[in-house]
């Protein structure tokens, strides 16, 4: 299966497990799959997550997390930057979510971050999506 977009993949498989109640689910594992991993594990979004092999195939298997009545903690995500149409934004530019309740993920040149601490370090980069 050839994907132009992993990244859009990889949040629409989050979004679609979460609106079946899915408590796990796998995608191929890339690198910047696993930073946008860590980065919704550090900010609570998903209770965990691990880089394991099945068949050869490295998968990334994501634990997702549910509040005391079974909402789930992402309410949704959305791709920012697209293969088609990239969104930069310089330090000064970087909006905030939801009025502060959600987070971005994006790109700079020092590596996978939030938009807050990008906004902290004073670095711009490549809005890849938002979560709230």
């Amino acid at each position: 299966m050839n994907l132009t977009d992993p990244v859009a993949d990889f949040l629409t498989r989050i979004r679609n497990s979460i609106r079946a109640r899915h408590q796990k689910l796998d995608v191929p594992a890339s690198k910047l799959k696993a930073e946008i991993a860590r980065i919704l594990k550090d900010e609570g979004y998903i209770v965990n997550y691990k880089a394991t092999e099945e068949n050869g195939q490295k998968i990334l298997r994501v634990y997702l997390k549910y509040g005391t009545n079974n909402e789930a903690a992402i309410r949704d995500l959305q791709r920012v930057s697209r293969p088609g149409c990239r969104v930069y934004v310089g330090r000064d530019e970087i909006r905030r979510v939801q009025g502060g309740l959600g987070i971005s993920i994006m790109t700079t040149p020092k590596g996978v971050m939030t938009g807050r601490q990008a906004r902290r370090e004073g670095v711009g980069g490549e809005i890849l999506c938002e979560v709230w």
